[in-house]
């Protein structure tokens, strides 16, 4: 006669104890950490990176460790593949993060400046990706130049103005005031361009400062130069992407979008063109990187 076995008789099978880290481990995340602050470096190029970034997708265990040594760092993960690599950005505590008076020495400005350097970013991110789906869509690829950021700026610094008026507000704040509304009507009356004796771009004029911003941004991984019209012309790369959706919700980025320089409702992103006879003061040959709308 067979004889009746109670399930609940039986021995469940022990749980599989989880497979201690190794020093080896250990070192393999700070590796792949190493490798994701190197921004230049893509995967597609460094093999041993590639396969970082595979046992990161494929090994749970792997991953958290990464991420533990990114943390520990002062460091978050934006996102782990092998379009962006290990993209990770600073937080504000982070040894590795940028401050805008650590910039500024960089590009030796001075403190009335720091203003116009942070608007200078600011609108190179706005430009980049004019919208929300823009932003969103991992195979958009957003283009500047240097001439166009400025006349973007400018034409912004003609709507404050406007604002201004209108609401009845002081048009005319100090030189050295805090915020960016005082840095927008500060740029307007700094010189587009100017010229050194051998005709070398002003460091101090407009065009001078976004020059140095997408310098900056193509030396940190942001940016790719693509040619010299309009002042230097730039594409975006798969880690500018992920610090602009990082920064998105920053009040200055919403309202610098709001003024509505950048239309972002229509689909087909394109400065406003001025009213008649309205001198916006705007770099010779612009090279606005936008879309012209489709004709009807």
């Amino acid at each position: 006669m067979t004889e009746h076995i109670e399930w609940s008789d039986t021995e469940a099978p022990a749980p599989s104890a989880p497979s201690a880290v190794t020093p080896a481990d250990a070192a393999d995340a700070a590796r792949l950490v190493a490798f994701g602050l190197q921004p230049k470096l893509q995967p597609a190029r460094d093999q041993e990176y590639a396969e970082l970034l595979r046992r990161h997708r494929e090994d749970p265990a792997f991953a958290r460790l990464a991420d533990a040594v990114a943390a520990g760092l002062g460091l978050v993960v934006l996102e782990v593949s092998p379009r962006a690599g290990m993209a990770v950005t600073a937080a504000e505590d982070s040894v590795f993060a940028v401050r805008m008076g650590d910039y500024a020495r960089r590009t030796s400005a001075d403190g009335g400046d720091r203003f116009l350097h942070g608007l200078a970013h600011l609108a190179v991110a706005a430009m980049a990706f004019p919208r929300p789906e823009d932003l969103a869509d991992d195979g958009y690829i957003g283009r500047v130049t240097v001439n166009g950021v400025d006349a973007f700026v400018r034409q912004a610094c003609r709507r404050l103005e406007e604002r201004a008026e209108e609401q009845g507000e002081n048009t005319d704040p100090a030189t050295d005031a805090p915020g960016l509304e005082a840095a927008w009507r500060i740029w307007v009356r700094r010189s587009a361009a100017g010229a050194t004796k051998d005709a070398r771009r002003l460091a101090g004029s407009t065009t001078g400062i976004v020059g140095k911003a997408v310098a900056f941004l193509t030396d940190s991984g942001f940016l790719q130069r693509t040619g010299d019209d309009n002042g230097g012309t730039y594409r975006t790369t798969a880690r500018y992407q992920l610090q602009v959706r990082d920064m998105a919700g920053s009040a200055a980025m919403a309202e610098l979008l709001e003024l509505g320089v950048v239309p972002v409702t229509d689909g087909t992103p394109s400065l406003l063109p001025p009213q008649d006879g309205e001198d916006l003061d705007l770099a010779a040959d612009a090279g606005l990187p936008f879309h012209s709308s489709t004709p009807s």
